[in-house]
């Protein structure tokens, strides 16, 4: 039998490993926090969603490769993706003859002649303004003329003049004179006009800067002939010849060209042009060999690869923007959506820590798969990239939800992946569809997982499901004859199988750092030959007996209402863990013999039984049961009321007139709450009754069964679990049962075996545990008189 030193030695393990499991769960217990809780959750999503974003956005680019014209490649480089690459050479070609076609613009001065007529009416204004000037006077009013007619003003001309402008008729003959040589279109160069005229014109007012009307530019002259033309113009004026000639060279110099070629038009109308020219672009395939291993690059080569490689900038920051703003609203509302409307979907933070983790993990795994896939591409190049799709662990991370969480989660896991997946595998609809059908079959495939093979036959549904899809998609795609389809509907049907490889070997590791119990873990504990059973049984060998027979009990009763048999069974072979520490002190670890609650007080007695509630969850955690194991432990008593105790402590009071409070001899609890915690609480009561029937007939079990049952449910100890009055009809069937097949009846030996002593049934320890007969007589007599009567034909059928 194990020493106290071995007990020591074996705290003193659990502690190190509780201190293993404390920093393996610090991040969980900062989220576990209610204070933080929204923040944390927030935090979390955010900086989920940001990683996300880095692995969704599509790359352009795998390999920081450049290469120019003439280098020689290093790899084959495919096309990732379908792209629309510019022709640049092209392009420019195109934008220059744009240019080249694009007209010349001229401004057109319609007001030509009325300035040359008004500069020539300020100067009469300024002589007929002037008096009598001195020599100094006379050069500085010569200047202001000249000012206003624009030119340089001779002293003759300036006399001239001053003659004319007493003659009424001058300004008439000056603006007949104008009108008439700017009727024509005057040009700077003839030669020059002539050429631009054949390329194409647009002709603007100078003023306005709106285009005019065409009209016929057939008909120009230069300023050279426009002066020759104004030379053989008569004045009708009286003056003298010599003024009319010096006033006609003032003219003369004063022509300008009222059709002037606009540079600055000519260029904008130019860039017009070239802007309104679209890039001319060319397709490149996905999969599409651009330059092969060794080969030079060529000009349209290092053209594609400089279009691939180039960084986007700006558009590739609202494309992250837009990712970002994508993942979280499928983060948020979908998760609102399960909380408001499924019952069951209700993560607690370390499952969200969890789902986090893992799907970063997941699009981390499933990135470095497409990455693969593509270098893929040029080893295996009669192998289309994308059929290598299929082999991805699309369904694996689903299942592992379904594993360890349940299926509401996992469904509503699927529903927000399987989007995301399709935007980083370049916006596939096929991608999404695969990874949402996949992932729903896989977790479905799982949901008993009560073998380790279960799994291996989740991956087979995803094999023919994957396989199925796979061909309706080469169907949907017009190439289903080819040697495509067969390859994959080989990937298809592997990748079932490696989404169950996958989770096989995930499974253990999440387990060992986040203290789940999933039911590959039950597995393991349901071996009777695990360490601390093994002790059990050493020490205290009724209990491991009860335990068993508990087990048993449970199994069948989850399996009549449809919860889980796999946890229940292994939840009652642990529910009295805690009589390890004191077996001798439960009625069933003791044949006969001393009875130690003789010498102790009912209460301390009481004590005692419900200690082994609290040290059975510390063993439990000890030994990493893992948290639905520790819970039930705790409810496996509910609030029972310790009954044989807290009679004598009655009786006791009677005599020694003290009161007695029923709340020190009931278990702690809490009262059950789910189903598997209920089945252990009824089953371990009635195993317990069972013991005390000295003629266990059919019958009689049936009667013991209804009578247990109806005085738990009249305690109310199954308030807040979810049995229901169908489920603990059915309950009580199993039991009797089950019962029924281990109290069967024996063929009489001739001589017995041994001989009893006593009339059989009497105890040397009383335990609360078993319940004695006579707490069922009391509970009975309560029951008829609480309404106990609609329970009584539980378990008949």
């Amino acid at each position: 039998m194990p020493t106290e030193s071995g007990d020591k030695d074996r705290k003193t393990k659990g502690s190190l490993t509780l201190l293993g499991e404390r920093c393996l769960g610090s991040v969980v217990d900062k989220i576990s926090d209610p204070r933080q809780e929204k923040r944390c959750r927030f935090i979390l999503l955010f900086c989920t969603a940001l990683l996300l974003t880095f692995l969704i956005i599509p790359s352009y680019q795998f390999l920081a490769v450049k290469y120019k014209v003439g280098d020689v490649a290093t790899s084959d480089i495919r096309a990732t993706q379908d792209y629309f690459i510019e022709d640049r050479l092209l392009t420019e070609k195109k934008r220059s003859e744009a240019e080249a076609v694009s007209p010349l613009v001229y401004n057109y001065n319609s007001t030509a002649a009325l300035d040359v007529v008004r500069r020539f009416e300020n100067a009469f204004a300024l002589i007929r303004n002037a008096g009598e000037r001195d020599e100094d006077a006379g050069e500085a009013f010569r200047q202001n003329i000249g000012r206003l007619l624009t030119q340089d003003v001779s002293d003759k001309e300036a006399a001239a003049l001053s003659r004319l402008t007493s003659d009424q008729s001058l300004q008439m003959e000056l603006e007949r004179l104008a009108t008439t040589i700017y009727h024509n279109k005057i040009v700077e160069n003839k030669k020059g006009f002539a050429d631009d005229r054949r390329h194409g014109l647009v002709v603007t007012d100078l003023e306005t800067k709106r285009e005019i009307a065409a009209g016929d530019y057939s008909f120009y002259m230069d300023v050279g002939e426009a002066r020759k033309a104004l030379a053989g113009m008569k004045l009708a004026l009286s003056a003298s010849a010599g003024d009319c000639a010096l006033l006609k060279g003032l003219l003369s110099r004063m022509i300008t060209p009222n059709l002037i070629f606009d540079r600055e038009a000519t260029e904008q109308m130019k860039h017009e042009a070239s802007s309104a020219t679209r890039p001319v672009l060319f397709q490149v395939k996905r999969g599409e060999m651009i330059v092969r291993v060794g080969e030079r690059v060529t000009q349209e080569q290092a053209t594609k690869l400089d279009s691939i490689f180039e960084s986007r900038g700006i558009e590739r920051f609202f494309m992250g923007v837009g990712v970002l703003g994508l993942v979280l609203v499928l983060f948020y509302f979908p998760y609102r959506f399960a909380r408001k409307n499924i019952r069951k979907f209700s993560p607690s933070n370390k499952d969200i820590l969890l789902l986090t983790l893992m799907t970063i993990g997941n699009f981390v795994v499933l990135k470095i798969a497409f990455i693969v896939s593509t270098a893929m591409g040029s080893l295996l190049p009669f192998i289309d990239t994308a059929v290598y799709y299929y082999f991805f662990p699309f369904a694996a991370s689903a299942i592992i939800v379904r594993i360890i969480l349940n299926s509401e989660v996992a469904l509503v896991y699927c529903a927000v992946c399987a989007p995301l997946l399709g935007i980083m595998f370049n916006s596939s609809l096929q991608v999404v569809i695969y990874a949402l059908l996949g992932g729903i079959v896989g977790a479905h495939g799982v949901r008993q997982c009560k073998e380790r093979n279960a799994i291996y036959v989740a991956g087979l549904k995803v094999s023919v499901v994957n396989v199925a899809m796979a061909i309706s998609f080469q169907f949907f795609s017009d190439s289903a004859f080819t040697i495509q389809t067969a390859y994959c509907v080989v990937f298809a049907g592997l990748g079932g199988i490696f989404n169950a490889v996958c989770v096989t070997g995930t499974i253990p590791l999440i387990e060992a750092l986040f203290h789940y119990t999933t039911d590959i873990k039950l597995l393991e504990l349901a071996n009777l030959n695990t360490p601390i059973l093994r002790e059990l049984m050493v020490r205290a060998p009724g209990t491991y007996h009860h335990s068993v027979v508990v087990g048993n009990l449970v199994e069948a009763g989850a399996e009549a209402i449809n919860a889980n048999p796999l946890l229940a069974r292994v939840a009652a072979y642990y529910h009295d863990v805690g009589k390890i520490s004191k077996p001798l002190y439960f009625i069933e670890n003791v044949g006969g013999g001393e009875n130690r609650h003789d010498k102790l007080s009912p209460n301390m007695s009481a004590l005692i039984l419900i200690s082994h509630v609290k040290e059975g969850v510390e063993l439990a955690r000890e030994s990493r049961l893992g948290q639905p194991i520790i819970d039930i432990i705790r409810q496996s008593h509910g609030t029972s009321l310790i009954t044989f105790f807290y009679q004598k402590a009655k009786g006791l009071a009677v005599t020694d007139l003290q009161a007695v409070d029923e709340r020190d001899f009931r278990y702690p609890g809490p009262k059950p709450q789910t189903r598997e915690a209920g089945l252990v609480l009824l089953a371990d009561c009635v195993e317990a009754a069972s013991r005390t029937l000295s003629d266990p007939t059919p019958a009689r079990i049936q009667g013991m069964v209804q009578k247990i049952i109806n005085n738990i449910f009249i305690d109310g100890q199954l308030d807040e679990c979810e049995l229901t009055l169908k489920n603990l009809h059915e309950i009580a069937k199993s039991f009797n049962r089950i019962l029924a097949g281990i109290y069967h009846q024996r063929i009489d030996y001739p001589e017995p075996a041994y001989k009893e002593k006593g009339s059989g049934g009497k105890k040397s320890i009383e335990d609360s545990d078993s319940e004695p007969a006579k707490a069922l007589a009391d509970r009975s007599e309560e029951a008829k008189k609480s309404g106990g009567d609609d329970l009584k034909r539980l378990g008949m059928s």
